[in-house]
């Protein structure tokens, strides 16, 4: 076992060495879920050891697989921002579920090919029915629900984008953005996450056609100025097509005016998309749903499973009810394809990929064992949790400056409000390996971001984190007194 494997063994080993290598990953893997929560969140990387340890493997001979592993896990475990630890409290990153995880590997070890219904029935029809629940549960009716899984929010906004482009001016399908008469422009909240703009340019629109709308003081797209926008690039010749609302901001976690902004585009004959990515797992709860109300308006919605639904990366979704239209975006005719099955959709038709993964399996046995009741319990439970956490941090005098019902926690130190100040705050949480937390800037005011993201989180590393959030504070002061 000690050069497992070499030559044609390196593809297809032998059982007995295959069974002992699966062996092997397993109890790494268990013991890396039992050991994270003792571990720091992060550490100092060196980017030269990094790249020497990473550049010793010149691939000029085998190396025994065992080694590789025990290599590579080294490395991830000792130079990774740790997003499945407790008091990981940064961006959407969260603690994948077990049978994700057991999803991810069937997935790879099957390998189905998801471009052709044919080609993988079982997986095409179980993403099918993912995209009818989660659509349901978002308020379309489930019977008419199409879309697709994508690679994460990014593909599905684009498609949201693409398909409201060929809705808006069927000519553009062929002819593309010189067939219009005018410049398509569209509107998204400033507190918007910025894919907006990689999409425009990529899709040809220009990223000065994204009008990033300015925000209420409580961060939600301002409804009366994004009406004044609309009527100023009209009257300049430009053509409004499409209205986006984010329903749980990146940075706090908001969710904008669904109905206000549904109305909006009634009345002015504009698409409207909510970009749910990670606020549109709340419908899977009873309790949380409400938050979401309008979304069910909307012509199409964004959800990333791989956010607040716990599972591993990339898994995003794009729904809607317009199955024609999404054909109409991307039907292609080769000759190479196999013949299309009668009262099936081929994945490579109605969405941007060709060949793909079968993303939706771990969001499939996620579900299937916890049940929607237990995803709800979970959901809930981050959502108090993140209500102790503000509630901590106001008895020991921080402000909270962000307002949802998302758990998503901004603060700030009412002593100093200057970027620098919660920026070296954040530094000092960090590098203590005790939490991870982030800045961030709210409509110009500088604060402190925390979200609660994982599973594994208790009211234990809630104190945790408040403990090392003032201890960082008080380091602060002593400094400044030195200075």
């Amino acid at each position: 076992m000690d050069h497992f494997p070499f030559g044609r063994d390196s593809f297809d080993p032998q059982p007995a060495a295959a069974a002992q290598l699966w062996r092997h990953v397993v109890d790494l893997l268990e013991d890396e879920r039992r050991q994270i929560a003792g571990r720091d969140v992060s550490v100092p990387v060196d980017v030269r050891d990094l790249r020497d340890a990473v550049g010793a493997y010149g691939f000029d001979r085998p190396t025994p697989a065992l080694d590789v592993i025990e290599d590579v896990a080294g490395l991830l475990r000792t130079t990774t921002v740790h997003t499945t630890h407790p008091r990981y409290f940064g961006l959407f990153n969260p603690t994948p579920t077990q049978m994700g995880v057991v999803g991810e590997t069937l997935a790879a070890a099957f390998n189905p090919q998801l471009a052709a219904w044919s080609h993988a029935p079982a997986a095409v029809e179980i993403e099918a029915h993912l995209l009818r629940f989660l659509g349901g549960r978002l308020g379309y009716p489930e019977e008419a629900v199409a879309g697709s899984f994508t690679s994460g929010g990014a593909e599905a906004n684009m498609t949201a984008v693409l398909l409201a482009l060929t809705k808006t001016w069927p000519e553009y399908g062929e002819g593309g953005l010189r067939a219009l008469k005018g410049r398509p422009v569209m509107y998204a909240s400033a507190e918007s996450h910025l894919a907006w703009l990689k999409i425009a340019h990529a899709t040809g629109l220009g990223r000065d056609a994204v009008r990033l709308v300015p925000t209420r003081p409580d961060l939600r797209m301002d409804t009366r100025v994004l009406a004044e926008q609309i009527a100023a690039d009209r009257a300049r010749g430009d053509l409004p097509f499409l209205v986006v609302a984010t329903a749980g901001t990146t940075a706090a976690g908001v969710i904008d005016p669904l109905h206000d902004l549904a109305d909006l585009c009634h009345d002015e004959g504009l698409r409207f998309h909510v970009d749910a990515a990670y606020g549109g797992a709340a419908a899977l709860s009873d309790r949380l749903r409400p938050a979401l109300s309008g979304i069910e308006r909307a012509d199409s919605i964004t959800v990333d499973a791989h956010k607040w639904l716990s599972v591993p990366m990339g898994a995003g979704a794009f729904l809607c009810t317009d199955g024609e239209g999404l054909a109409e975006t991307f039907r292609v005719t080769t000759s190479y394809m196999p013949a299309e099955i009668p009262d099936t959709v081929d994945p490579y038709t109605s969405g941007q990929q060709w060949s793909r993964r079968f993303m939706g399996l771990k969001l499939f046995l996620s579900l299937a064992v916890a049940g929607r009741e237990g995803y709800a319990e979970q959901l809930e439970r981050d959502a108090d949790l993140a209500d102790a956490l503000r509630g901590r941090l106001a008895e020991k005098g921080w402000d909270i400056v962000n307002d949802t019902p998302l758990p998503v926690v901004c603060f700030a130190d009412p002593g100093t409000a200057t970027w620098e100040h919660h920026d070296a705050l954040a530094r000092t949480v960090v590098q203590s390996g005790r939490a991870w937390i982030s800045p961030v800037d709210l409509g110009g005011r500088a604060a402190l971001r925390a979200c609660v993201i994982s599973h594994r989180t208790t009211a234990a590393d809630i104190e945790e984190l408040v403990q090392a959030v003032g201890e960082a504070r008080k380091g602060q002061v002593r400094r400044a007194r030195t200075k």
